[in-house]
């Protein structure tokens, strides 16, 4: 027989064998988060596409979509220590990519972004984030993306609303959301709603983390 054919086959083989290695170990799971410290996360920023601002007189719409939006995110990104994602969801790193949601955030409608209607702070369900979700561009990445979906801030209720989401960026597929509450805090609209954005990341830390997962590592 053809020596040949044995250096084939043999190669074949391993071309096979890495080709396995690489699915495998790029296909994380939900569990993986739960179980896996070392398993990577991508944080995605804050999705403000269907936030509602109510019942605040003097918010400008305008200013909110045009220069709050990115100054919230930023925020997160910049004072990393203090809005610790990454002790949240105990990572030994986290990466960042928020240009996604900085392009979805700069075309929000601005007609529908002031609210008086006290209803808009409870008004989305998990089919809203799964429709939200479905129409992301995560620009070929691949892997488990964390995003914030920013629902609604009061200022009856003194908080905001934020859909916490694990995603399967390739699908585009929600393998975990769940809707908290944060208590807003601190001076100017940045830091008000990022006062809230910390708030929940503590409840994160402190609480949920160790809730989901129980849930979700077995």
């Amino acid at each position: 027989m053809n020596p040949s054919f044995f250096t084939k086959h043999k190669l074949a083989l391993l071309l096979f064998s890495f080709f396995v290695l690489t699915v495998t170990t790029s296909a994380q799971t939900l569990k993986d988060v739960f179980t896996n410290s070392a398993s990577q996360v991508l944080y995605l920023g804050i999705d403000f596409t269907k936030f509602k601002v109510i019942d605040e007189p003097t918010a400008n719409a305008t200013d909110i979509r045009e220069r709050q939006y990115a100054g919230i995110n930023d925020l997160i990104i910049n004072e990393a220590k203090k809005y610790d994602l990454k002790s949240a969801f105990q990572r030994n790193e986290m990466d960042h990519d928020i240009s996604f949601v900085a392009e979805r955030n700069s075309k929000a409608n601005i007609a529908d972004i002031v609210s008086t209607n006290t209803a808009d702070y409870h008004r989305l369900k998990d089919s809203d984030i799964e429709s939200l979700v479905k129409g992301f561009s995560f620009g070929g990445k691949k892997g488990i993306g964390l995003l914030f979906v920013a629902e609604a801030m009061s200022k009856s209720e003194k908080s905001i609303a934020v859909w916490v989401t694990l995603i399967d960026m390739g699908s585009r597929k929600i393998l975990m959301t769940e809707r908290l509450e944060g208590k807003l805090a601190g001076f100017g609209f940045r830091n008000y709603v990022g006062g809230g954005i910390k708030s929940v990341i503590d409840q994160i830390e402190k609480k949920k983390y160790k809730e989901w997962k129980g849930k979700f590592d077995h």
